[in-house]
C-alpha cells in the first residue's frame, strides 16, 4: 500500500512540470508515427533512410542555429527534399540505396560539424538537438508537433492499403495500377516529417531508433503484419514513456534513455522468441506406461 502511494506521488510530481507534459505529448505522438512507418521501412529494407535523414536534420539545424534562423522551419523542407533525393538516387539504378544514404548523411554531418565549429555560444543548443532534451520543447513546438503528427497519422490511414501493397510486392502493385513512385515518395516524406518533429525530444542522431527498434522487436515474436504493426505501436510508446521517466530521474539525455529501453525490450523479446523456439523443438514427451495400458 505504501509503495503504491509512493509511485502515485512520483507520477503526480512529474506531471506538475509543464516541460514533462509537453515532452510526453510530443513523444507519444512521434513514437506512434515512427512505429507505424518503421514497419514498412524495415520490410522494404529502407531502414537506413531514417538514419540518413536524421544526419541531414542535424546538419540543417546546425546551419540554422549558426545563422539565427528557426531550426524547425528550416529543417522541415530541407529534410523532405533530402528524402525525395534519396528515393530518386536509389531508384535510378546508378547509385545503390545504401551508397546514396551514406553519401548524403556523411556530407550533411560534415556540414553540421563545420557550422558548429565556426559558431560560438551554441554548444548547448546543438547538444540538446543531437541527443534530445526534455527541456527543449516549447508550447509552439507542441502545437506544431501535434498538428504535423495528426496529418501524418491521417495520411497513413487514408493510404494504408496502397502503402501496404508497395511494401510487400511493388511489381504486383504496379501491375494492378498502383502508382508505386508516388506512394514511395509519400512514405519517404512522412518519414522525413516524423524525424523533424521528433528530433528535439529524441535527438537528431537518435530519432531513427524509433523507426527501427519497435519493428525489429515486434518481429521477434509476431509473424502477421497486423500484429507486428500493433505491437510496434504499443511497444514504441511504452518504451518512450519509460525512457522519458528514466531521463527525468537520472538526468540522462532523453534520446539515449529511450534507445536504451528499446534495446532492453529487443533483448527480452529475442530471449522469449528463443525460448519459444526451443520449446517447440523439444522431442515429444514419452507417454506414461499407465496411459498406454489404459489404451
Amino acid at each position: 500500500m505504501r509503495e503504491g502511494k509512493i509511485v502515485s506521488n512520483f507520477f503526480a510530481e512529474i506531471f506538475t512540470y509543464d516541460f514533462m507534459l509537453r515532452a510526453l505529448i510530443v513523444g507519444v505522438l512521434v513514437s506512434l508515427c515512427a512505429a507505424l512507418l518503421g514497419v514498412h521501412l524495415v520490410l522494404k529494407r529502407y531502414s537506413m533512410i531514417g538514419d540518413g535523414l536524421s544526419h541531414v536534420a542535424f546538419g540543417t539545424l546546425a546551419v540554422a542555429l549558426a545563422c539565427n534562423l528557426a531550426p524547425m522551419a528550416v529543417a522541415m523542407p530541407v529534410v523532405i527534399l533530402a528524402a525525395f533525393c534519396l528515393l530518386r538516387m536509389s531508384q535510378n539504378g546508378k547509385l545503390k540505396g545504401d551508397a546514396a544514404v551514406a553519401l548524403i548523411s556523411t556530407s550533411s554531418l560534415a556540414i553540421g560539424v563545420i557550422a558548429v565549429s565556426l559558431s560560438s555560444g551554441m554548444t548547448t543548443d546543438v547538444y540538446s538537438y543531437m541527443f534530445g532534451s526534455v527541456l527543449a520543447m516549447s508550447a509552439d513546438d507542441v502545437t506544431l508537433s501535434v498538428a504535423v503528427s495528426a496529418a501524418v497519422l491521417v495520411l497513413y490511414g487514408i493510404f494504408y492499403h496502397k502503402i501496404f501493397a508497395i511494401t510487400f510486392d511493388e511489381t504486383f502493385a504496379r501491375a494492378t495500377g498502383v502508382r508505386v513512385g508516388i506512394y514511395n515518395t509519400l512514405l519517404a516524406v512522412l518519414t522525413a516529417v516524423t524525424i523533424v518533429i521528433g528530433m528535439k525530444i529524441m535527438g537528431a542522431l537518435l530519432i531513427s531508433a524509433l523507426l527501427v527498434f519497435p519493428a525489429l522487436t515486434s518481429m521477434r515474436l509476431f509473424k502477421t503484419f497486423r500484429s507486428v504493426v500493433i505491437c510496434s505501436a504499443v511497444l514504441c510508446v511504452a518504451c518512450f514513456v519509460c525512457g522519458l521517466f528514466v531521463s527525468f530521474v537520472y538526468s540522462f539525455p532523453t534520446g539515449a534513455s529511450v534507445v536504451l529501453v528499446d534495446l532492453i525490450g529487443f533483448i527480452l523479446f529475442s530471449l522469449i522468441a528463443a525460448a519459444r523456439q526451443k520449446s517447440r523443438n523439444l522431442p515429444e514427451k514419452p507417454r506414461d506406461v499407465f496411459d498406454k495400458g489404459k489404451k
